[in-house]
């Protein structure tokens, strides 16, 4: 890539990154008038997601609006999640998924017209990107459009199929001691809360113990709170 490329991609990824982290916590509070720092994280991921497919060809007030609009889009794909009952802890599928969706559509909206092909000593901008909001019309935006349904709709045939494969050989989910105790000490030995001390069951000290139905004798976990100094 040429040198005033990299430099254009570096920092237009900063400004979506930090763009989106601002608009999501600003819109998180809106919603539950709190600052919530876990959507704040998934909004940096969210810029950084989004300004992936575009980072080249667009300026830096396009990667800060791309960016915005990213942060706001994280927030609304996690709550519709959490709507249609659809199980998603970390918001993979708001931030790589639907943001993904977003960065590759808005190369269409926000090429500058200015930047076209890079190469490995200089760039070539003889025949620019130019998208939807920059006077180029619907071309580039129909483009991306195309590539981002062919991608959406091939990597959920394969990742739908493969699923259905792993639940046909009974290994897709955990065994229910491994729900009791979590995946982080079923599986890995160790607690992922190191602000935790963990006792021989795994759940939070002041818990109800009662033994849930249908899990016969497996152990019920326990958590302790460290006494901090």
């Amino acid at each position: 890539m040429d040198f005033e490329g990299i430099g254009r991609v570096a920092a237009n990824t900063t400004l979506a990154a930090c763009a989106a982290g601002l608009t999501s916590l600003i819109y998180a509070f809106i919603l539950s008038k709190k600052w919530d720092v876990s959507f704040t994280v998934n909004g940096f991921l969210a810029g950084l997601v989004a300004i992936t497919c575009p980072c080249y060809w667009v300026s830096p007030v396009g990667a800060i609006a791309l960016g915005g609009v990213a942060g706001i889009l994280v927030v609304v794909g996690v709550e519709l999640l959490e709507r249609l009952r659809i199980d998603d802890p970390i918001g993979a599928v708001p931030v790589h998924g639907f943001c993904g969706i977003w960065g590759t559509l808005s190369l269409g909206l926000f090429a500058c017209g200015k930047y076209g092909v890079t190469g490995p000593a200089a760039a070539d901008n003889s025949a620019p990107l130019t998208g939807l909001f920059y006077g180029g019309g619907l071309t580039v935006l129909k483009a991306q459009v195309i590539g981002s349904v062919i991608v959406t709709v091939a990597t959920f045939a394969v990742a739908m199929a493969v699923m259905y494969a792993v639940k046909a050989m009974g290994v897709l989910r955990v065994s229910a001691e491994g729900e009791m105790y979590g995946l982080d000490l079923h599986e890995h030995g160790i607690s992922a809360y190191p602000e935790y001390v963990i006792s021989s069951t795994a759940r939070p000290s002041g818990m109800m113990s009662e033994q849930p139905s249908g899990l016969g004798n497996v152990p019920v976990a326990r958590l302790s709170v460290r006494e901090t100094p």
